[in-house]
């Protein structure tokens, strides 16, 4: 059986704009590499009777609503009482849980738990509990009426641990059916480009089913299965895998992998190889994403932020001739730059980025979107220009840090550097 599900966000704080609901992409996302489709994503305020009335109508068009926010000790915290009272199942209090607020209190606040938080042990009669180790707000499934209901705490940290925790657990048990999921991580191709490539295959598939995603500046295809057994839902996933990476070459970067950056990590370190970087309108986000992964330190030797161009100058030692004769923002520039950080860092390989970012042209009127990516490596110096058009500037620096990883992972593999189209 399949199930739809609808989420539902409480709170007055996302109505007025000051928290973004990042909990409902995440529920969705989870839902999504279940086989679950959410139709509906709903926002009410701390108000009960608004409550109340989405409450109503989500029952009516999903067999799976799911609730964030609302479940704390404050007065206005009515949730749980609203959700209740909507499905006809009373509120009972949970000694056990309670003993475990208390317990929290004393080993993390270090206080005695305030009388009012004897109302978040309050939880529907029978029904399926998830406690939460990181905070006070204990969550809960129950059926009623042919209708599943999960309510879970507002803060995203919470929420997101009692959903690997609790949630996806609890969600797997409703179906006899096995579903799994493979994601095909591309870059450098558009989701218009790779939804018109892949249009005939995708349109006739429904078991399993072929989808894009579009993450910032790459696209994520998903191939989901539903079987039996794990080992039928991955014999189905198998071929289809193997023929969209096939089709689609080097442009697909990994199965199943977090991120550019992780590939090159990978890669780096089973070929014992060192890697720095000579950043200049990408601000040092190359460098953050690279040591954002645990143990980065066995690869990534440094970096240089070179903003002004007497830094590419003094510390990288572009050549003042080079930089008077080229600008800042060109291909010599680019390659200089490059080999400059791995000479002073001492690194295997050194790769920069240079560019205009916007909102205006470079002092030389090199128009917006222009990047240089290069790569010095003990071979030479590779170099890709692009031309990324007049986008926002935070659009320019991502996919020019996507660039610049690119081109790494792309020499690390034995692939062309300079290109990136399918091929």
């Amino acid at each position: 059986m399949s199930h739809t599900a609808e989420i539902i966000a409480v709170g007055n704080e996302l109505l007025l704009g000051s928290v973004a609901n990042t909990n409902a992409q995440e529920l969705s996302q989870a839902l999504a590499g279940l086989g679950i489709q959410v139709f509906w994503h709903t926002v009410v305020g701390d108000h009960p009777q608004r409550l109340r009335e989405a409450l109503d109508t989500a029952r009516q068009r999903a067999d799976i609503i799911l609730t964030t926010g609302g479940l704390g000790p404050t007065y206005d915290d009515l949730t749980k009482q609203t959700i209740c009272d909507a499905f006809g199942v009373p509120l009972v209090l949970h000694q056990e849980i309670l003993e475990e607020i208390r317990t929290y209190f004393s080993k993390n606040v270090h206080m005695e738990m305030p009388e009012n938080n004897i109302r978040q042990a309050e939880l529907p009669e029978g029904c399926t509990v998830f406690d939460n180790p990181v905070g006070t707000a204990p969550g809960c499934a129950f059926e009623a009426g042919g209708t599943h209901v999960l309510m879970l705490p507002g803060p995203p940290f919470e929420m997101r641990t009692m959903l690997h925790r609790h949630v996806i657990p609890y969600l797997r048990g409703l179906s006899r059916e096995v579903i799994l999921s493979h994601d095909i991580m591309t870059f450098g191709l558009g989701e218009s480009p790779m939804e018109q490539l892949l249009r005939d295959k995708m349109s006739c598939m429904e078991n399993p089913s072929l989808a894009t995603y579009a993450k910032p500046s790459e696209v994520r295809l998903r191939a989901t299965a539903r079987a039996a057994t794990a080992d039928d839902a991955e014999a189905m996933l198998a071929p289809v895998v193997a023929e969209v990476t096939a089709f689609l070459g080097n442009v697909v970067y990994g199965v199943d992998v977090p991120s550019l950056e992780s590939v090159c990590f990978r890669l780096l370190r089973e070929q014992q190889l060192t890697l720095a970087t000579a950043e200049s309108c990408t601000g040092g986000r190359v460098a953050e994403r690279i040591t954002a992964l645990p143990g980065a330190s066995a690869v990534y030797r440094g970096g240089v932020v070179s903003y002004w161009t007497s830094v590419k100058a003094d510390v990288l030692g572009v050549p003042q001739a080079l930089l008077d004769a080229h600008g800042a923002v060109s291909e010599p520039c680019a390659r200089a730059m490059a080999e400059g950080v791995r000479r002073i860092t001492g690194a295997d390989l050194g790769v920069s980025v240079t560019g205009a970012a916007g909102p205006d042209p470079d002092e030389r009127g090199v128009p917006v979107g222009i990047v240089y990516i290069a790569l010095a490596t003990p071979e030479g110096t590779f170099c890709r220009p692009l031309d990324l058009g007049k986008r926002r500037r935070d659009r320019i620096q991502d996919l020019a840090s996507n660039h610049a990883l690119d081109v790494v992972r792309r020499y690390l593999s034995g692939l062309p550097v300079e290109t990136w189209s399918r091929g």
